[in-house]
């Protein structure tokens, strides 16, 4: 078998009908191109729906739950013991909101070589005054540095410094949609209602906009030793201890690990989160699939081209099989003319599908809830150029592969003597 031989005749019959090789591949390259595009888009536009969501989000949350006493005093009386009693107006057997022994808790998790870190949090209801009217909302007290090291806590700081918290006592940063409403500026004071009542004086130092306005409209957040001035509590008040781990998956098991040792309520991010994450693989998938469907629709078009191809050249198998070339040696054929015709389309479409990537990415993108988005969201994932090369490859093989098979088993006799 002569490859370079076969080679030549391959491309000297794909310019042979070059038009209708130039559909093909065209077909190929708009395929590969909506593939790369619309998965880089769809991808990119998870990625920042995630991050609104999943990157602010600790992987273990660790709190104290207000729950009902499962040993009510009816209970205890042995006449009634063996009885189901119904009972309303049930009593919490826990009414404190913080967490008992934190920093012996705290001290734990950090020595936890699973535990990336952790950002201890003081969170509380409270009323923003304006005038007369009472908003209600509420004011997280946080370390900002860890705050930001684990959850990007900077990223959505438009206005101001998150450093700003850690050095300017009794201050505060709002949400944009609250600060606005307020009528304040950074700067002015904030009064706030505490829940014991009392009126606290917070200095304004910066807003923040997470990109959920519904969120921004009630929050604050101050340092923790503000916080604990503010709930009256000692310097071990925290209500919330917020934990990052090395590997997301083991969320679930520490959790459960966590809540039998401290004693504390624990979430996992993918229990919180289960239907956030739903959203975004279904889309991922509709994105695949999508782009898959464009591909098979180019194979079906190239698959078209090679049986029109085959029955116009039936004297050139003819011949050439007369000549000495085997049937295998003209599936072959037929197959190089297929993948000839995948190589350049596919590898147009990689290139036009980076480049239109590369506009999307361009496009201004504005949106008052997310101010530090500037433009369109794209994901350059290599791996989906790699996905767009062999899918390619395989559906134009398998679209010359029948035709192919059909041109291997053609009689030389029959076609020559028809001529």
């Amino acid at each position: 078998m002569n490859y370079k031989l076969n080679i030549e005749i391959a491309g000297s019959l794909l310019l042979a009908r070059w038009k209708q090789t130039l559909v093909a591949a065209i077909g190929v390259t708009f395929s590969i191109t909506m593939f790369i595009a619309l998965l880089g888009f769809m991808t990119g536009l998870n990625k920042l729906l995630d991050g609104l969501i999943l990157n602010r989000t600790a992987h273990i949350r660790l709190y104290n739950e207000i729950e009902k006493n499962p040993r009510q005093p009816v209970s205890r009386v042995s006449m009634y013991k063996d009885f189901y009693n119904f009972i309303s107006s049930v009593e919490a057997v826990n009414s404190r909101e913080e967490i008992y022994n934190s920093e012996a808790i705290i001290g734990a998790i950090r020595a936890d070589k699973r535990v990336r870190g952790i950002s201890p949090k003081v969170h509380t209801p409270a009323f923003f005054n304006e005038g007369n009217i009472r908003i209600a909302g509420v004011i997280d007290g946080i370390n900002a540095r860890e705050e930001n090291e684990l959850f990007h806590f900077y990223d959505y700081i438009t206005g101001g410094s998150g450093d700003d918290l850690m050095t300017i006592p009794n201050s505060i940063i709002l949400g944009k949609p609250l600060a606005d409403q307020l009528l304040v500026n950074i700067g002015d004071q904030v009064y706030v209602t505490t829940p014991s009542g009392d009126i606290f004086p917070l200095k304004l130092i910066g807003y923040y906009q997470s990109g959920i306005r519904d969120l921004d409209k009630i929050q604050g957040y101050t340092s923790i030793v503000t916080a604990q001035k503010i709930t009256g509590k000692p310097p071990d008040y925290y209500t919330d201890i917020q934990v990052k781990l090395n590997d997301l998956g083991e969320a679930p098991a520490i959790a459960k690990e966590y809540k039998s040792l401290f004693g504390l309520q624990a979430v996992d991010i993918q229990t919180a989160n289960s239907e956030f994450e739903t959203g975004s693989s279904i889309r991922t998938l509709i994105s695949y699939v999508v782009g898959i469907t464009l591909l098979i629709v180019a194979g079906f078009g190239i698959y078209n081209i090679l049986n029109m191809m085959i029955y116009e050249k039936m004297d050139s198998i003819a011949i050439l099989k007369a000549t000495g070339f085997s049937g295998r040696d003209v599936k072959i054929i037929f197959l190089m003319i297929a993948l000839g015709i995948g190589i350049f389309g596919g590898t147009m479409g990689l290139l036009l599908g980076y480049l239109l990537s590369l506009l999307i990415d361009a496009i201004p993108f504005h949106f008052s809830s997310l101010p530090t988005i500037t433009t369109y969201p794209v994901n350059y994932n290599p791996a989906y150029y790699v996905i767009g090369t062999l899918f390619s490859l395989i559906t134009t093989y398998l679209a010359g592969m029948f035709p192919a098979a059909k041109a291997s088993k053609i009689d030389p006799v029959i076609i020559i003597r028809g001529k």
